[in-house]
């Protein structure tokens, strides 16, 4: 996934936020909507969460180290984490919170103008910034269904503000309703309930970020695409005859690492094998660019004990299915 796309939608992301949640504020001093004080921390939180994405994309550009020889790739999906925690405590929880307080000492909104002009400017600009985000995402998502796109998505930054902002829109559509409400019933136990609503929506699109960024934690291997296209560059025909097993994991986004045991004839030379296994890695590097770290161990393939199953202790065992995404 490209990188400059996902910081392009950070960067209107942050810019729509920090004007909407300062606007929110303000609408709430006026007016003394719970829902307004809900949707301005959660600009805030978003705000915040914006920040850490581009602190971690960052932190994820420093070079190896000895101590860390595989690079600082995986920074993006901590962070990313971060952010989904962020949403649900900071975002959801207080929501919920300051809603059940409003329900249960409900007041009548002051100068209802502030909270619907300030609702409708969010709507604005957070709809500039999903605009934004939908813009960068379909250059990459290709034939996937958005679900499938932010299932699949390696790089975490696009599908996290993707999910923000969509909440962010649904979030002050609630809000406009709760305070609709209170405005035409004069019962304030409206603004409160809206502001409930908002923080329920809050704690569930935290709950599916933070299960789809624990699973890029964890390691993901390559799409069912990239698979395909390294095997297909690995075999020669000739030396290399075939992949006894394989297995790739993301060191980060853009960072793959591709470990395989491969089949030679019987006869080859060391000389040849050791050709072979470079004029491997350079295909497969032609055919996917982000495989970073290349680990071929050649050896000789044996129908017998590939008949046997895919025993992943084996030498050299069966072929093992090679599982795409999550």
């Amino acid at each position: 996934m490209s990188a400059s796309g996902g910081t392009r939608a950070i960067v209107a992301a942050l810019g729509a936020n920090l004007a909407i949640a300062a606007s929110k504020f303000v609408a709430f001093a006026f007016s003394g909507s719970s829902s307004m004080l809900a949707e301005g921390v959660h600009s805030l939180a978003d705000s915040g969460n914006q920040f850490l994405l581009l602190v971690g994309g960052k932190r994820a550009q420093r070079e190896a180290t000895p101590q860390h020889p595989f690079g600082y790739g995986r920074e993006r999906f901590i962070y990313a984490f971060l952010v989904s925690i962020v949403l649900f405590s900071v975002g959801g929880m207080f929501a919920i919170y300051e809603g059940y307080e409003k329900i249960r000492h409900p007041h009548q909104l002051e100068h209802w103008y502030w909270p619907v002009g300030v609702l409708v400017f969010a709507i604005i600009a957070e709809g500039f910034s999903f605009r934004t985000a939908i813009k960068e995402s379909n250059e990459l998502r290709g034939k996937l269904s958005w679900a499938q796109f932010i299932r699949r998505a390696k790089a975490p930054e696009l599908p996290v503000v993707l999910l923000e902002d969509f909440g962010a829109l649904i979030g002050l559509a609630l809000a406009l309703g709760g305070v609709g409400l209170a405005l035409l019933t004069g019962d304030g136990v409206w603004d409160g309930i809206g502001t409930v609503c908002i923080g329920v929506l809050l704690v569930l699109i935290a709950l599916v970020l933070a299960a789809e960024t624990k699973s890029l934690l964890l390691g993901e291997a390559a799409g069912l695409e990239d698979v395909k296209k390294i095997e297909a560059a690995v075999v020669d025909g000739r030396t290399v005859t075939g992949i006894i097993h394989m297995r790739t994991l993301h060191l980060g986004p853009e960072e793959l690492l591709i470990a395989a045991k491969i089949a030679v004839q019987h006869d080859d030379t060391a000389a040849e094998v050791a050709s072979a296994i470079n004029a491997a890695e350079a295909r497969i590097r032609a055919a996917v660019p982000i495989a970073r770290v290349i680990y071929l161990e050649p050896d000789i393939y044996s129908e017998a004990e590939a008949a046997a199953g895919p025993d992943p202790k084996a030498t050299p065992g069966g072929p093992t299915p090679h599982p795409a995404g999550h």
